[in-house]
Order: C-alpha cells, then sequence, then structure tokens
C-alpha cells in the first residue's frame, strides 16, 4: 500500500503535516477526511516511490544530482532502540507484521515512520523481512540486512535483532570517543583562525595606519604583516571561494578515484597522533563487526564481505578482499592479516588461536573490548598532545602579530628619546 505525505489544516486552523496509508490519492483525501483535516498538498512519499519504481514527486535538483547529496535521514540514531523494541515484541510471540505495526505507533521521527511503514506493507505482500529491509540502503546497511536474512533462516530473529542493537550502540559509543578527541581541537582552531583574522583585518591596519604615518621605515616582520593584511583585505571573498572550490573538487572528483581514495586512506593511519586513534577504531570495528555476524550465523566469507563495506577504508577493504581470497584458495584467516602489515601482530595470533580452538567469536569479542579500552586511552594521549602543540602555534601566529605592531612604535619612541 503506497505512503503519502500530506499538509493540511485542522478543524481549529492549525497546520498538520503528516503520513498516510492508501492505495490511492483519491482513497487517501477520503481518509484525511474523515479524520477532519483539511488537505492542501497530498505526495507520494519517496520511499514508496523508490519501492514501486515510480518517479518520485519531489525530483533532486541538478546540484544535488551532480553533488551527491542527499537529505539527511532523520532519527537514524535511535535505530538500535527501535531495533531492541522489535526484538522485545518478537521474543513476546507477536508476528512480525503486528509487531512492526505496534513499534510504528511508538515511532518518533517521521523518516523512520515513512520506512517503517513500506517495511511492513513489502511483509504482508508476502516478501522476508531481510528482502524488505534491503530495499532502504539509506537506513539498513548490508550488516543489518544480512544478520536479519540469518535470523529468520536459524528461526532466532529475536536474538539477533537484540546483538544488533547491542552492536549499534557500541559502536556509537566508540565513535563518540574518537569525535570527542577531535571536537575540542577543532574548536580551538577554529576559534583561533578567527581571532587572527580578526586581527589582521581590523586592528593591524588602523596600528600599520599610525606607524606608517610618522614616517619611519618599517621592519621587515611589519612590512610582512602589512602586505598580508592588504591581501586578505583584497582578495578574501575569493579565497573562500577557491577554499570551497578545492574542497569540492577534492571531495567529490579525486575522492571518487579509487587510487586516490587508497593513498588518502593510507595516509590517515599514518599521520602522528591522530594515525593510531585511527587505526585502532577500525580495528575494533572489524573484531565487534566479524564476531556480531559469526555469532548470527552468517559464514566468514560472507561477513568479510560485508565487514569490508562498513570499515570505510579502501586500504582495509583491500587487506580483508586478499584475507577473502586467501580462504577461497584454502587458508586460514590468521595467516593473511598478519601478513597484511596493517592488523596488529596480536590481532593475528588471536585470530588464530580462535580457529584453532573453535572459538573464534570469542577471541573477537576479546579484541574488540581490548581495542576499545586502548582508544579510550589514545583519546587521552592524543588530547594531551594536541592541546599543547595548538595553543603553541596560536601563541607564535599572534605574538608575530603583536611583535610585528609594536616593533615600529618601539623604534618611534626610542628615536624620540634619543634626539
Amino acid at each position: 500500500m503506497p505512503i503519502y505525505e500530506y499538509k493540511g489544516y485542522d478543524p481549529s486552523g492549525g497546520a498538520k503535516a503528516g503520513i498516510v496509508d492508501a492505495d490511492t490519492p483519491r482513497e487517501a483525501r477520503s481518509r484525511l477526511r474523515d479524520q477532519n483535516v483539511l488537505v492542501t498538498e497530498l505526495v507520494l512519499s519517496d520511499v514508496s516511490a523508490e519501492t514501486s519504481g515510480q518517479k518520485t514527486a519531489r525530483p533532486r535538483t541538478s546540484l544535488r544530482r551532480i553533488f551527491r547529496f542527499e537529505k539527511r535521514l532523520k532519527g537514524g540514531a535511535a535505530l538500535p532502540i527501535y531495533t531492541r523494541q522489535l526484538a522485545t515484541l518478537l521474543r513476546s510471540g507477536i508476528p512480525l507484521a503486528q509487531a512492526l505495526g505496534a513499534l510504528i505507533e511508538q515511532v518518533e521521527h517521521r523518516d523512520i515512520e515513512v520506512i517503517l511503514r513500506d517495511v511492513r506493507e513489502q511483509v504482508v505482500r508476502g516478501k522476508s523481512f531481510g528482502e524488505a529491509l534491503a530495499l532502504h540502503p539509506r537506513l539498513f546497511d548490508d550488516l543489518f540486512v544480512n544478520m536479519v536474512k540469518a535470523g529468520e533462516a536459524s528461526g532466532n530473529l529475536d536474538a539477533v535483532l537484540t546483538r544488533l542493537a547491542d552492536y549499534r550502540v557500541r559502536q556509537q559509543k566508540v565513535s563518540g570517543k574518537v569525535k570527542t578527541a577531535l571536537i575540542y581541537p577543532a574548536i580551538m582552531l577554529f576559534v583561533g583562525a578567527g581571532v587572527v583574522i580578526f586581527l589582521v583585518n581590523f586592528v593591524v591596519p588602523k596600528l600599520i595606519a599610525i606607524a606608517k604615518a610618522r614616517g619611519t621605515e618599517l621592519p621587515w616582520m611589519t612590512r610582512v604583516l602589512d602586505w598580508t593584511s592588504r591581501f586578505l583585505q583584497g582578495n578574501g571573498t575569493w579565497l573562500l571561494f577557491l577554499v570551497f572550490g578545492l574542497w569540492i573538487v577534492w571531495r567529490y572528483a579525486l575522492l571518487s578515484q579509487p587510487h586516490i581514495r587508497f593513498w588518502f586512506d593510507s595516509l590517515k593511519l599514518r599521520l602522528p597522533v591522530v594515525g593510531d586513534l585511527f587505526k585502532k577504531q577500525i580495528v575494533s570495528r572489524f573484531a565487534v563487526t566479524m564476531s556480531t555476524l559469526l555469532r548470527s550465523g552468517v559464514t566468514v566469507l560472507e561477513s568479510l564481505a560485508i565487514v569490508k563495506t562498513i570499515l570505510d577504508n579502501k586500504l582495509m577493504e583491500r587487506v580483508l578482499e586478499d584475507v577473502r581470497t586467501r580462504i577461497l584458495e584454502g587458508a586460514d584467516i590468521a595467516t593473511p592479516l598478519k601478513k597484511s602489515g596493517v592488523f596488529p601482530p596480536v590481532v593475528g595470533y588471536m585470530v588464530a588461536v580462535g580457529e584453532q580452538t573453535g572459538q573464534l567469536e570469542e577471541m573477537l569479542e576479546r579484541v574488540a573490548q581490548a581495542y576499545e579500552e586502548e582508544i579510550e586511552t589514545s583519546t587521552t594521549r592524543a588530547l594531551a598532545v594536541l592541546e599543547p602543540m595548538l595553543i603553541v602555534g596560536l601563541a607564535f601566529v599572534v605574538g608575530f602579530i603583536v611583535i610585528s605592531v609594536m616593533l615600529p612604535i618601539l623604534e618611534t619612541s626610542t628615536s624620540i628619546q634619543r634626539r
């Protein structure tokens, strides 16, 4: 049953918007009329249009099409909560379609509600839960879909959904730690750059004008600062456009080239201070994802194929593809991991022990826990290094500005005293 988005007014004249299920627009308007809603706009939702193969009611603009800008899905961060609620409903013996209906009534985010309504409709029509989820890759990635399919095949869908919820929560915590480590230095850098730009554009020109008016020759530091100030004042707007244009080219042209993306992802792991943090985050995500998939009944080869797509690093993706190829040739998992030179040796040894003892899932879980703890330690260490570096760098720039401005004033004062 298609899903329509509407806008209108309630009997009191207040604006009202929402979604409604109906076979036709006419039926949708009739249902809303029964609810005392005066409809002013009714369009087929993007979700229904995509799954039915129809054109969307709101076509993408040429700019969004060129640069592949997508509307951000609201409520995606709450997916673990909804997943856990659905697992609880299924564990209580409620059929899947009814459980989805009960979940839809609790969803607070409109985007998620639209998607879940379509998923329920696909399930009612006879599709499996995994197939219905696969129609919405913006919300349900390959890992989510394949784990659900494995849960359906094994008859443990509620347990698999619980693991998925736990997995998402853990990943959000790990990502949050890394983001926390970078937010404070980024704020310091942004504020410091703003202060420097303000000084160079508004304060420095007035002080240098006073120094020039006295007729003394400016020191080289002051001349450099004067040239920089005049250059920024005359070309500041063009510089902003240039930076934005370079970012567009880098983000949407250069990074789309496989060899450039591979070089950039390799460089990120070799960066001082934060490179080690990025690598530990990727290793932790690899271990916890592999463990979750294997516990849910997904095969090793399928798990590796899924994991390589969610690490968001072309270097790691190539390593895991090589591991997968070696397994197809008859090798174990640990040997190519050790030879990759990317994964730490301890990961290869623990995977080898897990393969020999038949407890690969447990060993990967231990690796994930160990690296999650190391991420917290590395985050603290990164902050301890980055903060003084930024403070010293900003102090150097501000100090250069102050000295450049004060030098001609001091020289003028000295010459006056000599006279």
